[in-house]
């Protein structure tokens, strides 16, 4: 065995793997999560994993059974109303919740649960929508219902403290944030009566920090709110509790009896994995008659009049609040997955999931860069004095560079995925969790607002702070080598050794320019290899001998494109097939020729023509920049529908504002502009052959040292250049700041970031992914979260407007670099 896990076992063994179980966790995994094979899932707060023999059993039970609609008469409908019955005691019963107290009301989720009482609680102008700052998304839109009826509604912080008049005993102490309010001369007519109702929502667990909020709450508030919230005008009134179980119930048991909430809401696939779009909400009896429904539909009416007002609800609180037909084969599934919960028993779960948390925190903490410099910083202070019930198996950090200096969190997402490790980074929508723990102050999210940063964009760090962390968190089915696999991934990407100094930064300049400058580079010359042209974007190219320059780069290139029907842009990200689509041009006859193999015929479009529709173009928007295109014919948008496989358009780039100035370029003269057609970043990309053979001998290394066989040589064309040229050193064109390329000069706007479109490849028609080479890529060059191979140019044209010029690249010119 290996002696770090021996270690492990030493500490947590008693813990970890149910070992008391009916399988211990290397049986499951072997037996059940067959298809992870390797790869590394720490996304269980977002959504967990369903066991593959909890999915035999669903399709058995669908292949073997008839469940007709719930809402018909015949046995087949009787049989699902028996399997819907049996579903709602079993959430009751993972919640030891009394049927004589409790309903389960069946919905699309959680947040369809939440909405629920949001809309149909009897809000006023004298009650108050009260929540802790660690809160989803989901509970915080709650508010807009209490203030749209006239309420308040506050955020606090909850904190334990000695009471010294009660003998020194704990008590809580809350700190409540600014009451909002939206009418405040309504408020002030008159005092609160204490006849309102008010509610109070909370998370069994913060999905953010993992923090395990007391359910002792539920009583505090419910019975000693006129202390807790001593001073304020809302401390009377009769107070309800809601509780966001979503997390929390998959790894830490809520028993109903002792803390009885008023709501409880969860959704299923964060229990087990599957059904998803299901969820339910616990609600108290008494609770459940105070919601005041408007809408009604099928199912929740026992008879209404068409041409009048007249309508009888049904009395049952499962059938008045549950609209239309429920997913009774949804529900019908969820048996197989407490049966899978119950067989491990959720102590047992709770021990297992919660050995790796503090495994993987405690190693965490213990990495160190080669200055002594702390990596992680963990969201989780234990000086925090919260009403905590422990922590879940959930850990939120965020990485430091040897200077103190962040790593961006999408840059640890990128490369944990290059890794085969599946983690989520953001703020995980809950805002309140994110501001709290990153220190981010009310004026630090509104500057990172107008800096253009939005959930789930790459604006990681704004003026030197986080806008987010990176979260892994653990199932019941997550396994120690899992956790040592993330561990080796952050020493080995993100801790800076004794050895590997500098091992992120990329050279602004190859070492023979140190001392040597550009001649000694150059003696053997450097030339054009190749020329590429992209008529069509993210569509395969050609090659030509030789090839005319425009204002826009190299003339005609990704001067098309294609949208689809709804308005996205297709891209070989989306759609990877598009790379066998191969396109042509004839310059003499104004042809662009297309095929497909899905095609039977050769498209060819005349582009000196107007074959375009109407004489109006096109408004849209690329990477933020605003572009007008004109459009095809039926025929033509007919061929490539068939081509891509979707229903999709041809545009053709007729203007765009998508301009590169030179006054961003070190060193030029002139404060020109170049137009840029559908391109990504810039008008050229050069790679060197040098570079890439470079890159292959590395793949070859890296594959031999990790004994996972025959390593695939990267042909220059993956990386999509638009020129190839060959000579000089590996890597020196990253210090290129301008070049002469014939009697044509060009500069340099730095290295091209690469993605994971370079590990897409054609093989045999067929499109296939690997982790090569971004994967190597990102071993050796890495700058600030990017991952560099390449340079991007732009043409420096002879006049400061925009005209064609009559310029020409040819394979085989010598390359003249000026260096930095």
């Amino acid at each position: 065995m290996d002696p770090n896990k021996e270690e492990f076992l030493k500490e947590f063994g008693a813990d970890y793997g149910y070992p008391n179980g009916p399988k211990t966790i290397d049986e499951i995994r072997a037996t059940e999560f067959k298809r992870l094979n390797g790869l590394v899932y720490l996304d269980h707060a977002g959504a967990t994993l369903y066991s593959e023999l909890q999915m035999e059993a669903v399709f058995k039970d669908l292949a073997t059974n008839v469940y007709g609609n719930p809402h018909s008469q015949s046995d087949s409908s009787y049989a699902t109303c028996d399997i819907v019955r049996e579903a709602r005691q079993q959430v009751l019963d993972y919640f030891n919740a009394s049927p004589k107290e409790y309903k389960c009301i069946f919905t699309s989720g959680a947040t369809a649960a939440l909405k629920l009482v949001g809309e149909a609680f009897p809000w006023s102008d004298q009650s108050c929508f009260m929540y802790t700052m660690e809160n989803h998304n989901s509970v915080l839109g709650i508010r807009e219902y209490a203030l749209s009826q006239g309420s308040a509604a506050f955020a606090i912080d909850i904190e334990e403290s000695l009471d010294h008049s009660r003998g020194n005993l704990m008590s809580v102490k809350v700190s409540q944030h600014q009451i909002q309010r939206r009418n405040e001369a309504r408020f002030f007519e008159k005092e609160p009566t204490g006849g309102a109702y008010n509610l109070f929502a909370f998370p069994s667990e913060c999905n953010f920090s993992g923090l395990r909020f007391s359910l002792d709450l539920v009583k505090i508030i419910k019975e000693d709110s006129d202390r807790i919230l001593e001073g304020s005008p809302f401390c009377s009134g009769r107070w309800m509790v809601l509780i966001d179980a979503a997390k929390g119930c998959a790894t830490q048991t809520l028993d109903l009896s002792k803390h009885p909430a008023d709501f409880v809401v969860i959704s299923f696939y964060k229990l087990f994995g599957y059904p998803t779009g299901l969820g339910a909400l616990i609600a108290r009896n008494d609770a459940a008659k105070l919601l005041k429904k408007t809408y009604f539909s099928g199912g929740t009416v026992a008879a209404s009049i068409a041409d009048t007002d007249f309508i009888k609800r049904r009395q049952e609180i499962e059938e008045l609040f549950e609209d239309g037909t429920t997913s009774f084969l949804s529900i019908a599934s969820i048996r197989h997955g407490f049966k899978m919960l119950n067989s491990l028993t959720m102590p047992s779960i709770s021990r297992h999931t919660t050995s790796l948390t503090t495994y993987v925190r405690k190693m965490l903490l213990a990495l160190k860069h080669e200055n002594g410099a702390s990596v992680c910083t963990l969201y989780r202070s234990d000086n925090v004095k919260v009403v905590c019930h422990g922590w879940g198996p959930i850990i939120s950090f965020n990485l430091r560079r040897p200077d103190n200096s962040w790593f961006g969190y999408r840059e640890v997402e990128k490369l944990a995925s290059l890794s085969q490790i599946q983690l989520r980074t953001g703020c995980f929508c809950n805002p309140g969790a994110c501001a709290k723990y990153l220190g981010l102050s009310h004026s630090d999210l509104l500057s990172n607002i107008e800096a253009g940063h939005v959930c789930w964009d790459d604006y990681d760090v704004v003026n030197g702070k986080p806008a987010g962390a990176v979260r892994v968190s653990f199932g019941y089915m997550s396994t120690y080598e899992d956790a040592k696999k993330f561990i080796d991934f952050v020493r080995t990407s993100f801790v800076s050794l004794p050895n590997q100094i500098g091992r992120y930064h990329l050279r602004e300049r190859p070492s023979s320019f140190l001392n040597e400058g550009p001649r000694k580079l150059l003696a053997g010359g450097v030339f054009l290899k190749s020329i590429t042209i992209y008529p069509i974007k993210s569509c395969a190219g050609f090659s030509a001998a030789s090839w005319p320059l425009s204002s826009t780069g190299l003339q005609y290139d990704r001067e098309w494109l294609l949208k689809s029907l709804t308005g996205d842009i297709l891209t070989q990200k989306k759609v990877p097939e598009m790379c066998l689509i191969s396109t042509s041009i004839d310059l003499h006859q104004g042809i662009l020729f297309v095929e497909s193999p899905r095609c039977k015929e050769r498209l060819q479009i005349n582009f000196k023509s107007n074959t375009c529709n109407g004489s109006t173009g096109e408004d849209f928007h690329i990477h933020g920049q605003r572009y007008e295109g004109r459009s095809y014919n039926n025929e033509v948008n007919i061929w490539f529908s068939q081509a891509v496989g979707q229903p999709c358009c041809l545009l053709r780039c007729s203007m765009s504002n998508y301009y590169l100035n030179n006054s961003r370029c070190v060193g030029m003269r002139r404060d020109v502009q170049s137009r840029l057609n559908f391109v990504n970043e810039a008008q050229f990309l050069l790679i060197s052959k040098e570079s890439v053979s470079d890159l292959n001998d590395r793949i070859s290394s890296n594959m031999k040292n990790s004994a996972l066989g025959v390593a695939v040589q990267v042909n220059p064309m993956r990386f999509r250049p638009n020129l190839v040229i060959s000579g000089g050193e590996p890597y020196a064109e990253d210090g290129w700041r301008t070049l002469k390329i014939g009697d044509n000069c060009f500069t340099s706007q730095g290295g091209c970031n690469r993605c994971q479109m370079i590990n897409l490849v054609n093989e045999g028609g067929q499109m296939q992914k690997s982790n090569e080479p971004l994967a190597t890529l990102a071993s050796y060059r890495r700058v600030k979260g990017k991952i560099l191979f390449g340079i991007l140019l732009r043409y420096e044209t002879a006049d400061e407007v925009e005209q064609e010029t009559n310029s020409w690249l040819q394979v085989g010119q010598e390359i003249h670099p000026n260096s930095f």
